[in-house]
């Protein structure tokens, strides 16, 4: 059964300025060490860091967290696994809401945007 589902769209632009001008501080505030040594390995990493950003934003929203309460953005870790394909590591309080759900994700970019979908299914007991 679907529990929840989150999309959300970000200019890759956006996250590149908040990266070069606020500088370690924000991408260490919104990112994983993980995560951060895994865009900071690619030739497009703001493209990558866009991509988590939304995935983040998405996942809260299908959750129906909102922003007020427990919600830290490290909690949502975005991961991939050997063939490429996104996945979600939830941390703290999160991964307690989530239950026996699962989230399934998708990814998509242009060259000025990115596109994150999130839905969580709940599995049969």
């Amino acid at each position: 059964m679907i529990r929840g589902l989150g999309v959300d769209i970000i200019e890759i632009a956006r996250i590149r300025e908040l990266a070069e001008t606020q500088g370690p501080r924000f991408l260490e505030r919104v990112f994983t060490a993980e995560e951060i040594a895994y865009c900071n390995g690619k030739p497009h990493r703001y493209q990558h860091f866009a991509a988590r950003f939304a995935a983040k934003e998405a996942v809260s929203k299908a959750l129906a967290s909102g922003w007020a309460g427990e919600f830290r953005w490290k909690d949502v870790q975005v991961t991939n696994d050997p063939s490429g394909r996104p996945g979600v590591t939830l941390h703290g309080p999160l991964r307690e809401q989530l239950g026996r759900g699962i989230i399934l994700l998708s990814l998509s970019h242009s060259d000025t945007n990115v596109v994150a979908v999130a839905l969580i299914e709940d599995r049969e007991t």
